[in-house]
This record gives structure tokens, sequence and C-alpha cells, in this order.
């Protein structure tokens, strides 16, 4: 497929296509997409630059990600998260990310596969012929409790609709933190402030209590948190006080188990839509597991349900779009991106580009037989966990979640969409179903 296409800037009509970019911006960055690989358009004062090409995406993730700080959105974040993995910038950064990046070794993974197992074995044993669910909750709540006990070994079973809620209210939030002003709006006891204020208690009560305990008990479990508590920085031998530990808590506390749910939301909804293919996953889920829950060791066999998981995170990826903010200015492809300016590239968009995907609005898992996730993933033509520094640090806990857990409940039931049930996008910090997805359960 010829990936040729203009590099001559597309200068958006702001304000004709404004209320489109609000309203649907999946639908904007793809309609211009369509004229330049370089298109610019303005936000109010802010000047935007929207780069789809894959060579562009590496020159802002990787090779000169020096000259980029977080967009407007994750800055904004900091209110929720201050100075968590995702919102720190710089040395800060890089120090936290080394002390953390140990609970995500191989091994540790490993571990954790189990609890994966166990807990969607638990969830799908529960289900009853005919039931209808909503999906996309269920699946917050299922890995919810997945992050909470692998990586800080805490039982949330009695808080988990609380503490998903809450959860669920900061990413809805997402859209009033970004309004201009919002920082000064954030002051006013309007509705939507007292509702950020007690979201944010919830979890703060529910996070610093686990410190807490694990302080008092002193234990080492050899989990995340029992590192954040414990290790002392290999650079400057500091340690994480608690506020900081509670931060990178929260953090993963809703990276961890939102993306992975929303990815698993998605595959139930392809699947129900696509059942030729819930046929074929049925067929290897047979044939590597015979009829037994998954373990670690078979990951690497379940090639057809990687692939179902994969094609659903190139239709649908959790983070849909990532935003960058030029600290200096720079210059691709004769194009001057001035100091200041915020970059957007877009997985949704990049992931359906027909110059680098045949059929690209299709679900077909097997076009996976020929791609590898990995050679496509450094060609940044599928980059759902981002890329360069700033790539997602729990990236191999998420792919053996969703395969494990999905082999694990697709052996015990299906799911077919209500026919009532309406499908739109919700582009929020994540991606959503915009009017969640109701499902009947039936069980094999």
């Amino acid at each position: 497929m010829s990936s040729e296409r203009s590099t001559q800037v597309f200068q958006a009509n702001a304000g004709f296509l404004g209320r489109k970019l609000r309203n649907d911006p999946l639908r904007f960055l793809t309609q211009i997409s369509e004229n330049s690989d370089i298109a610019a358009f303005k936000i109010g004062p802010q000047q935007v630059f929207f780069l789809n090409n894959p060579e562009f995406v590496r020159d802002i993730l990787v090779l000169n990600s020096h000259k980029f700080v977080k967009g407007r959105a994750l800055q904004r974040a900091r209110t929720i998260l201050n100075q968590g993995l995702l919102t720190s910038e710089g040395e800060f950064h890089l120090k936290q990310r080394r002390m953390i990046q140990p609970a995500f070794h191989k091994q540790r993974i490993a571990e954790y596969s189990k609890v994966m197992t166990q807990y969607a074995l638990q969830w799908a044993e529960k289900r009853f012929d005919g039931e209808i669910l909503d999906i996309d909750k269920e699946m917050n709540r299922l890995t919810l409790k997945v992050v909470a006990k692998t990586l800080f070994d805490a039982n949330v079973d009695d808080q988990a609709d609380e503490v998903g809620k809450a959860l669920t209210a900061l990413i809805e939030m997402f859209r009033y933190l970004l309004l201009p002003f919002s920082e000064y709006l954030e002051k006013l006891p309007l509705p939507q402030t007292k509702r950020l204020d007690n979201a944010r208690k919830t979890l703060d009560k529910v996070i610093y209590r686990i410190i807490k305990e694990r302080r008092a008990s002193g234990e080492d479990k050899g989990d995340l948190l029992s590192m954040l508590l414990m290790t002392q920085d290999e650079v400057d031998s500091t340690k994480m006080s608690d506020e900081q530990v509670r931060d990178e808590a929260l953090t993963l506390f809703l990276a961890g188990h939102e993306t992975t749910a929303n990815a698993l939301t998605f595959t139930w909804y392809l699947l129900s839509e696509n059942q030729e293919k819930e046929q074929k996953l049925h067929q290897e889920l047979r044939t590597v597991l015979k009829n037994k829950p998954p373990k670690f060791e078979d990951y690497q066999n379940l090639k057809y349900t990687e692939a179902v998981f994969a094609e659903s995170m190139r239709l649908y990826p959790p983070a849909w779009a990532i935003g960058r903010l030029a600290v200096e200015d720079h210059e691709i492809a004769g194009c001057k991106i001035p100091k200041g300016s915020l970059v957007l590239v877009s997985m949704f968009v990049m992931h359906r580009d027909k110059r680098y995907w045949a059929d690209p609005e299709k679900f077909i898992p097997e076009r996976w037989e020929t791609v590898s996730i990995r050679d496509a993933s450094s060609k940044f033509i599928y980059f759902p966990f981002g890329g360069g520094v700033r790539r997602c640090i729990g990236e191999h806990f998420a792919w053996v979640e969703g395969v494990m857990m999905l082999a694990t409940i697709a052996q015990k039931c299906r799911f077919r969409v209500l026919p009532s049930q309406k499908f739109e996008l919700n582009p929020l910090i994540t991606l959503r179903p915009k009017f969640g997805l109701k499902m009947r359960a039936e069980l094999l």
C-alpha cells in the first residue's frame, strides 16, 4: 500500500470545523488527515498541529521527545494525579520510572497472571444464561479488582463500586478540566468542582488506607506497593513519601484498569458482531487449553486470542490520541512548529489509515498472522501504548491481562449485544462506548 500523501500543511478552518472538533474529535481528525499528513488549526489562541505520518509520530515521541512535554490534557490531570508517572516530567519522571519498572518484569507478571485468571474465572462462573449485563461496567469492576490485588495486594471488593464510580467521575470530568480558565473554575463552588473533589476524596481515602496498613505491617509482599514504600532510588538513595506513593498508586489504579477494561469491552462487542471470528477464537481455546483455565505458559500459544485483542485495540484504541506541547521550536518536513504549539497524533486515525491497513474499518484478527505486533509498533502504524520514553510502563501487563482474561471468560460464556443498544464512541481521555454496552450472556 502506498504511503504517499502531501506533507504541505493543510490549514483547517477551525471556525467552520470548531463544532466538529468539540463534538466529534475522531471524525474531525480523520477528515483533516485526508488532506495532508500535517494539518494546522487553532483552538482559541492555541496553535495546534495534527500529524498523521508514522515517521512524524516517531519524530515527536522518540527522536525529538526532549523538545516536548505532555499536552494540556495531562497537565490538567495533575489536579487529580499530582506527580504520578502519567503526568510528571523530566528527571523526576525518569527517577519514578526506574523505581517502578521492576514491578513489571516478566517473572512478576507470570505471578500476576494467576490472579488475572482466578478473578476472571470467578466472574464468569457467577453468570447465568440470558443474564443482561452492562459489560463495560462489569469489565471496569473486574480489572479494578485485578489491579488492586496484583499491584497492591489489596481487596477492594467492598469498595469496588464506590472506587469505580469515583474513577469514572474523574474520567468524565476531563472535558471540564480542559475548559478555558478551568484552573479558576476549580476554585468556585460549582457542581462540577464538588463532584471532582468528592471523587478525589473517595480515592484518597482508599489509597491512603492501603498505604497506612502496609506501613504498619512493615511486610514486604513483593508487590508494587512494597517496592514503592521500600525501594531506594539507585542514583540518589531517596525513598518515596506517602504523597508520592499515593500519586503513583492512583495513576496505576486509573491507567491500569481503565484501558484494559475498555479494550475488553470493545473486544466483546466486536466478537458479537463478527461471530465467525468468535468461533475461530473458541476453536483455538479448545485446542490449546482443553477446557482448562489458562496458565502463563499458555500465553505464547494463544496466538489467535492475542490477535483478537490486538485487532480490538487497532479499531478502538483505549488511548485514542497523544498531545505534546513544544518547549522549543521544531521543524518537520519543512513545517515549522513554534515553541508553545500543541502537537497531536492519533492512534485511532493512524490505525484506520488505508495506506497501512487493508480494509481498515473491518475486524480482521487474521491480519496479525502476517503482520507482527512488534513490527507494526516499531513502524508506528500501530501504537496503542504510545512510544519512546513515555511508552506505557504496564504494556506487557496489559497484554497478558487482556489475553488471559479473554481466554478464561470466553471458555465459559459469550455475549450478544442487545438489539436496542445504541453504539457510538465517547472520546474522553480514554475511548469508551458513549451509551455503555448492554449485552446478554450465553453460557457455553
